[in-house]
């Protein structure tokens, strides 16, 4: 028996650029946690009409790829619908939990890192301190956001477990997305900055217990922060 020939179907633009932008965002051309550009430059880059445009992003953000946070812009907040998925999962939990959790991941990694990396990632580990100086003394939160959660991937990375960083990619971004962060007061950013600088300190030496030390000591502080600071619209 003959069967029926499927309609051939073209993808509408707006389709187009929703697979466009979600492999943009996929590649790490926009990294989690921070802003898009803003609509009009999104326009002109792309060659695409203003409607075309909101459709593609209002479908991204339903997807959860991105958060639409009003006065302030549209931000990353997964890298694909898995982590969009562990994104809302880990939100839900028990702070606690997520807490412990994010602590065994980032714990694990920097002692691992300390007796595996290379010299490429210990470099690129200083260089990213350097960055993180320079986005926290731009008193920009995006960016100092940013650094840092490109500095974790970075750790883990030296780790040399690859199903290790896979893993983080997803769940390690959820986590960090819920226990909330930057920006903080000078003399906890002071400190963050300073474990940071411990926990590099400690994979160049090799250091393994000294590493898993400062990664703890680092998810405390994060865990800490959140807990003193009221909800939007709360005050103490």
């Amino acid at each position: 028996m003959k069967r029926i020939s499927t309609p051939r179907r073209t993808a509408s633009l707006s389709a187009q650029l929703v697979d466009s932008l979600r492999s943009h965002i996929e590649a790490g051309g926009w990294p989690v946690g921070t802003r898009i550009p803003p609509e009009q430059a999104l326009i002109e880059e792309l060659g695409v009409g203003r409607s075309t445009l909101r459709e593609a992003i209002g479908a991204l953000v339903h997807l959860g790829l991105l958060e639409a946070r009003v006065g302030d812009g549209t931000y990353v907040r997964a890298s694909s619908e898995l982590q969009s998925v562990m994104v809302r999962r880990a939100s839900s939990a028990q702070r606690d939990n997520v807490l412990e959790l994010r602590t065994v991941l980032e714990e694990y990694a920097s002692g691992a890192a300390a007796l595996r990396r290379s010299e490429d990632q210990l470099h690129q580990l200083h260089e990213l301190l350097d960055d993180a100086d320079a986005a926290c003394a731009g008193a920009d939160p995006s960016a100092a956001r940013s650094v840092d959660a490109l500095f974790h991937r970075a750790v883990v990375r030296a780790s040399g477990n690859d199903l290790l960083v896979e893993v983080y990619d997803y769940l390690g971004t959820a986590l960090t997305a819920s226990l909330g962060g930057l920006p903080w007061d000078a003399a906890r950013a002071e400190e963050h900055a300073g474990l940071h600088r411990r926990l590099v300190d400690a994979i160049e030496a090799g250091d393994e217990s000294g590493a898993r030390g400062a990664a703890a000591a680092i998810v405390r502080l994060t865990g800490d922060h959140q807990a003193e600071t009221p909800p939007a619209g709360e005050e103490r």
